[in-house]
């Protein structure tokens, strides 16, 4: 069961109770019930076709679930949203999004596009607060110098990173990052690992959805294991990351699971 650690007196960040989402007759979402707090730090992890992304789909109202009278879907007390409101308090960065985005136009654009929700700029009115806060955004994640680059030639970790700044443009509650390494090297994974971290450390909740364990960075607290459409386990790292769990979700046996800086890693298969 998934826990609800409110002790804030607030409205959580996120509140789904017994959420189903059917596609094409197969239960995608079954029955979950969860609650995130505002600015914490949580890794759903599981294996491909476990449900992740249709979870994260949910949140943004890509996916509706089926209508029941038990059921609770709130995101910050409310149960209704318009869409690109709810996506302002949700930065959202995904391969989806990276497909959408792998094209001619400057990283910079890329980034100022956030404001209005669209892919790269028209007629908008780009105010000068905009830019003004597009320059902070690029600074603090240190890559203003590839800012004229057109989105086409930059490497995957750089493109990722400039749509985290995307994201961040409406200073959302959290950042919400769907298999964030597919397709880095090394030296971009160890790029985009710090600045998850900063992210992170700046105060900006992280919801990391992934099947690869070493994408929990340190900062993370929390960590859901995701299987068959189910929330299975859900509580502290260090209880989460066990052998014997690693090994059911992910049906390895004879895995270890190995902490090293943080960061958590599987052996033995």
């Amino acid at each position: 069961m998934a826990r609800n650690n409110n002790q804030t007196g607030k409205s959580p960040l996120l509140e789904f109770r017994n959420v189903t989402v059917i596609k094409e007759g197969n239960n995608v979402i079954d029955s979950i019930t969860v609650t995130l707090q505002e600015g914490e730090h949580i890794a759903i992890l599981g294996p491909n076709g476990a449900g992740k992304s249709s979870f994260i789909k949910t949140i943004t109202r890509e996916y509706y679930p089926v209508h029941r009278e038990d059921m609770v879907f709130r995101i910050w007390g409310r149960d209704r949203w318009h869409v690109f409101d709810l996506r302002a308090l949700l930065g959202i960065v995904s391969n989806d999004l990276q497909f959408t985005f792998t094209r001619d136009i400057s990283a910079r654009e890329a980034v100022i596009s956030g404001f209005f929700s669209s892919v790269g700029l028209f007629t908008q009115e780009v105010t000068m607060d905009m830019e003004e806060k597009t320059d902070r955004i690029l600074e603090f994640l240190e890559i203003s110098h590839l800012q004229d680059r057109l989105m086409t030639e930059l490497s995957s970790g750089e493109a990722r990173r400039f749509l985290i700044a995307r994201a961040l443009v409406h200073s959302p509650k959290a950042l919400m990052l769907d298999e964030p390494t597919v397709s880095l090297d090394l030296h971009s994974l160890h790029l985009f690992r710090q600045t998850l971290r900063k992210i992170a450390r700046s105060g900006t909740g992280i919801i990391l959805v992934s099947h690869n364990l070493p994408d929990i960075i340190p900062e993370i607290s929390r960590v859901i294991l995701m299987k068959d459409g189910r929330f299975w386990k859900d509580g502290p790292k260090k209880e989460v990351l066990t052998d014997s769990n690693i090994a059911e979700l992910f049906s390895v046996p004879g895995i270890s699971v190995k902490e090293e800086g943080g960061y958590y890693y599987a052996t033995g298969y």
